[in-house]
């Protein structure tokens, strides 16, 4: 059971197939319930951030293209229109209620080095304490490696992992196509079960995990598995949950169990 009590500062991440219908298009309503729940627990006294997926997927939209591209260069400038369209979107509607937003965009680069990784933590502080939600993606026009999925942050799961443990939040939760991690694939196996708490990642956990869970997105359940070995080696509990109800964050905060927690009682938090 996760003890909110502790918990203050929270990191929210959500991949392509919960910001994008199937068409490729902006899923206008399930933006505006996650928004309007981000907002709601800024308002309660949680410090929010925020880590977004889908600017590749919605560049495609915005250009008329007819597929995702194959060249790099192409998914780069998908990726750069993709952006500002996203970014719109969320500043727009964030301002509804009354809450201010901040793009920041991140490499592999940035995170690794000393100097830049404090500056980066110092921007997060200053940020969440004046009431700011930052938003954060993977600099795409400058680093290729998520594109081309390799040795990339992983779709973003493994970047919001990365985030969490830069800006010192109390708790990462993974918004996903399914409601977490299961003892199978539920979409082939009828007797498959979800694994309510997790408290180590061992390789039989580790051959549960599969591919992609949909087309417009590069992450799987391998990739969060990556991401929840850097939050429970910080010390920091993940919680992966299916995103297509925003309102589940309420559950969330309430106590009430939801998805899959992955929590290392032996960890410290740093």
């Amino acid at each position: 059971m996760l003890n909110m009590d502790s918990v203050r500062r929270i990191v929210v991440k959500v991949g392509t197939s919960t910001l994008t219908y199937p068409t490729g298009k902006l899923n206008i309503r399930a933006i505006e319930r996650l928004v309007r729940c981000l907002c709601d627990l800024e308002n309660r006294g949680f410090e929010m951030v925020l880590v977004s997926s889908g600017a590749i997927g919605v560049g495609v939209n915005k250009l008329g293209l007819s597929e995702r591209p194959s060249s790099t260069r192409m998914k780069q400038a998908a990726a750069a229109v993709g952006q500002c369209e996203l970014m719109h979107f969320y500043d727009k509607m964030f301002l509804e209620y009354g809450v201010n937003v901040a793009q920041i965009l991140l490499t592999r680069e940035n995170v690794s080095d000393d100097h830049q990784r404090e500056n980066i933590r110092n921007t997060f502080d200053a940020l969440l304490e004046i009431g700011v939600v930052p938003i954060v993606n993977e600099n795409d026009t400058v680093a290729i490696d998520e594109i081309n999925q390799v040795e990339s942050f992983g779709d973003n799961d493994t970047l919001s992992a990365v985030v969490a443990r830069l800006c010192g939040a109390d708790l990462l939760i993974i918004f996903t196509d399914i409601e977490g991690l299961f003892s199978a694939d539920p979409r082939r196996d009828p007797d498959a079960h979800l694994i309510p708490v997790v408290e180590r990642i061992d390789a039989k956990l580790r051959a549960i995990a599969g591919g992609p869970g949909t087309a417009g997105g590069t992450g799987g359940m391998a990739t969060k598995l990556t991401a929840a070995e850097l939050c429970m080696d910080a010390g920091i509990p993940m919680l992966i949950t299916k995103g297509d109800r925003a309102e589940v964050l309420y559950d969330i905060v309430e106590g009430r169990a939801a998805g899959t927690l992955f929590t290392n009682p032996k960890a410290t938090k740093s």
